[in-house]
């Protein structure tokens, strides 16, 4: 009987976890870096152990130091994630050699599976069919194009498409380097790569006595950089094709008794085929498109972990996964066959990224985070509802050591489509205020009639346009209206905190006077509100059709051509978040007067975020043409290039290798070269 779980993982795992042991009356344990001592994970454990340092080398992965916590706390078991350790078979002995119940598969089997390259051979032999691993060394023009994986790990990390054969040994290179970095290991391979596949997973779990569920496949198509985005179970394109079901299920527990599996587990393939949809509102498809292909898959990788998606299972079988594997690591049987699926299930990954700015990764202050409906946390819905999964609370702050996840949004309905809208719905009324996130992105996806007919596929960001699926939910004629709201609350404020003439309204004068002024910088540009409050009401330039209801400093209604329009205001410092039902805007009040030291010089490279200087493409003096890379930063354990904003000589380079940068960090200048003709 387990007593007490430490979890060798972080932020919004290691709360997943604690929730069932807490469900469970088990104990449990957190470890923590110095960068997370004040993160939510560490503060619910019943007992928590710091790790000195901040980089995951030096803390998450020291399987060491995590073994020694658990003996300090009196753990008794421990639960490796996903991610770090959760993976390393030496870490499983290791725990088993402590004397500590390893809450995962035998480390035997987190070998066999622990190398790619090494796992295709062994599932091809089990029956499994599998895409054909390529020599780095032996790729031609006619292997194009190819995905560059590392042996080791996941997540997008170590991971490249590569269409030119040119490009081959840099994009080589610049996978090992991230596999090196995120997994301590930098073996990379090379297989073909199917530029429309459908990424299916199963999930399975096993237990020591001999029954291997398929417990049901999740769809995670769309993605970023190689890395889910959106998930969801069961999949529109097996509901499609005819006996798919029953073969996947059937490679997957031939995957997993071929290893002697036990615990949870996934089973990764990539399919080929579509799903065409009717008009019925069952979220089931009505036939299958006319791909030869269809319903054809092949194995990618088996990952012998829980995986971040398994909410979407968990609610559409009303299995707690966790509590699962709690059961089998003690010595429990399933029971002989899985429960049946039922209704649909979607997550989106929130993250703290700008999709339009090449899916630039933020750091800072999460000021809010509320969903509008009444979310369960950390717990399987049994009923159409939000599940919320977060590493976060108000007030948290993401910094650049790890990934930049806030959450994962979860719904559950009887049907694909209900299940698609509520959470749309869920994410566009969500308070999400701090720095930068994909939310509009994932509104945008969720209500894109190519997902609601169940057309996903992993080319599904180039197939429909970044930049269509990344625009804001409010149009600029709403954000102007939120910044006319904002305004009215800061002058509301402004009276609320007023020490003299408190009764007198903002902006008062003897006489009429010039308007008042704010400005406001918005996702458009600046935006300059100017209004007067006079005895017949409000007079805002540009807002012929507006009339003030009410206005405080957090609150203001408006009339706009007759319908009324509620607005939440919320101000931290500069920033100013405005809520409705028109879209979220996030706005940044203007300085009156400009501060000297701000401005930089003309074609200075900043730092986008902040992160390590890992690599310098140019020095000092150097002639550079345009898009050349000057300067490369790792951050958020990923590279990040900054490059050469017009041909031109590099007059300054701030920075060296090694250095860390602050966001907005002066980099670089490049002086743009005068076109011909010119003095």
């Amino acid at each position: 009987m387990i007593q007490s779980v430490l979890v060798a993982n972080r932020g919004e795992i290691a709360r997943r976890v604690f929730a069932t042991c807490r469900r469970a009356g088990i104990g449990t344990v957190a470890v923590f870096s110095d960068a997370d001592a004040l993160s939510p994970h560490v503060a619910e454990a019943d007992t928590a152990v710091r790790l000195p340092g901040n980089s995951p080398a030096d803390t998450y992965l020291r399987g060491d130091l995590v073994i020694e916590a658990a003996l300090l706390a009196g753990a008794d078991a421990i639960h490796p994630g996903y991610g770090f350790l959760s993976e390393n078979a030496d870490f499983a002995r290791a725990v088993h050699e402590a004397g500590l119940t390893w809450i995962g598969p035998p480390a035997p089997a987190i070998e066999m599976m622990g190398s790619k390259v090494e796992s295709k051979k062994m599932m091809a032999a089990a029956g499994v069919p599998v895409l054909t691993e390529l020599d780095p060394g032996a790729v031609t023009e006619a292997d194009l194009p190819v995905l560059v994986k590392a042996s080791a790990g996941g997540g997008g990390r170590g991971m490249r498409v590569v269409r030119e054969l040119a490009d081959l040994p840099e994009e080589l290179e610049g996978a090992r380097r991230e596999a090196q970095s995120a997994f301590g290991d930098p073996t990379v391979f090379c297989e073909r790569y199917l530029e429309t596949g459908r990424h299916i997973e199963v999930q399975v779990m096993a237990d020591r006595h001999g029954t291997v569920w398929a417990v049901g496949e999740r769809e995670c198509s769309i993605q970023r950089r190689h890395q889910k985005v959106v998930e969801e179970a069961p999949s529109p394109l097996v509901d499609a094709v005819p006996g798919m079901r029953e073969r996947l299920f059937e490679a997957a527990r031939l995957a997993a008794k071929a290893i002697d599996y036990e615990g949870a587990g996934t089973v990764e393939f990539l399919a080929s085929g579509r799903a065409e949809r009717g008009g019925d509102d069952s979220g089931r498809a009505e036939r299958g498109g006319d791909d030869p292909d269809q319903g054809n898959f092949f194995f990618l990788e088996m990952n012998t972990r829980l995986q971040v998606e398994h909410p979407v299972t968990e609610c559409t079988t009303g299995l707690d996964l966790v509590d699962l594997q709690l059961q089998v690591a003690a010595g429990g049987r399933l029971d002989p066959e899985p429960p049946a699926v039922s209704g649909h299930s979607i997550e989106v990954r929130l993250y703290a990224e700008d999709p339009a700015q090449n899916w630039q990764p933020q750091s800072g202050p999460v000021h809010r985070l509320d969903l509008p409906e009444n979310a369960v946390e950390f717990d399987v819905l049994r009923s159409p509802g939000i599940r919320l999964d977060s590493g976060v609370v108000d007030g948290s702050t993401v910094g650049v050591h790890y990934d930049p996840m806030l959450a994962k949004v979860i719904s559950f309905a009887p049907t694909r489509t209900h299940a698609a809208t509520r959470l749309a719905a869920a994410l566009g009324r969500a308070q999400i205020h701090g720095l930068r996130t994909n939310r509009d992105l994932l509104v945008n996806v969720l209500r894109h009639p190519a997902f609601l007919a169940g057309d996903t596929d992993t080319a599904f960001f180039d197939t429909y346009g970044l930049d269509v699926l990344a625009r804001p939910l409010a149009s600029a004629d709403a954000e102007r209206l939120s910044a006319l709201a904002a305004a009215l609350a800061d002058a509301a404020h402004n009276r609320d905190v007023a020490t003299v003439n408190t009764s007198l309204p903002s902006g008062w004068r003897n006489l009429t006077s010039a308007p008042q002024s704010k400005t406001f910088t918005g996702g458009g540009g600046d935006i300059e509100i100017r209004y007067l409050l006079t005895r017949y009401g409000l007079k805002a330039e540009g807002f012929d059709d507006v009339a003030l209801v009410s206005a405080t400093a957090r609150h203001v209604a408006l009339d706009v051509a007759g319908l009324r329009r509620s607005f939440e205001v919320s101000r931290y410092g500069d920033d100013v978040f405005v809520d409705s039902a028109l879209g979220p805007v996030s706005l940044h009040a203007a300085p009156r007067f400009t501060d000297p030291s701000a401005v930089v010089a003309e074609g200075s490279l900043l730092a986008p975020m902040p992160g390590s200087v890992i690599r310098l493409g140019a020095a000092a003096g150097d002639s550079v043409s345009a898009g050349q890379p000057i300067v490369w930063l790792e951050a958020m354990k990923m590279e990040h290039t900054i490059k050469a904003p017009a041909s031109g000589v590099l007059t300054e380079l701030s920075v060296t290798a090694g250095q860390q940068v602050d966001v907005g960090t002066v980099l670089a200048v490049v002086e743009a070269a005068q076109p011909e003709g010119e003095l």
